[in-house]
């Protein structure tokens, strides 16, 4: 059974976390985003879930409007992955209980035994507020990225803060 949203802004209210929620119609794309939502403050981001040829996953969290260059990120020597690509569907429900279109880092709660690394954008990281979709695409949550830190680290997860331009 993988969290509800009530259960997430129920881990948020244990934390201390202030949020705020937008709902609105289902999201698909960056681009559906970026038309539908009207003035929402606060960084807009999107959330890569990837693995190696190793299967260990990796969670990259990053601008709306940056690309990143998985090849680039395969080879770097600070993450001790190589050959990574996007994970299946089917990979992403079993590891964070999430359907494609609805991957972020509040999907965390679902988390069992998997080893995942989190990378956060520094340049994303530069927003006081951040947004996400609170495990499906029908909402939008605003976060402050200190609590965003905090929340991850309540997993027992260290984010890696990384700039993406210098792989």
């Amino acid at each position: 059974m993988y969290a509800s949203e009530r259960d997430l802004f129920n881990c948020f209210e244990k934390l201390g976390i202030k949020t705020t929620t937008y709902r609105h119609l289902p999201l698909y794309s960056v681009a559906e985003s970026q038309a539908l939502r009207g003035n929402i403050s606060g960084g807009h981001c999107k959330s890569l879930f990837l693995k190696d040829k190793k299967s260990q996953y990796l969670l990259a969290i990053i601008d709306e409007n940056r690309t990143l260059d998985i090849k680039a990120l395969s080879k770097s020597d600070r993450l001790g992955v190589n050959r990574l690509s996007f994970a299946s569907e089917e990979r992403l429900m079993d590891v964070l209980g999430v359907k494609a279109g609805s991957v972020t880092p509040f999907s965390l709660i679902n988390l069992k035994n998997e080893s995942l690394k989190v990378l956060l954008d520094n340049k994303m990281m530069e927003n006081n507020y951040l947004n996400f979709h609170p495990l499906h695409n029908e909402a939008t949550t605003t976060i402050s990225n200190a609590d965003l830190i905090k929340f991850i680290r309540h997993f027992n997860i260290d984010p890696i803060v990384m700039d993406f331009d210098n792989l």
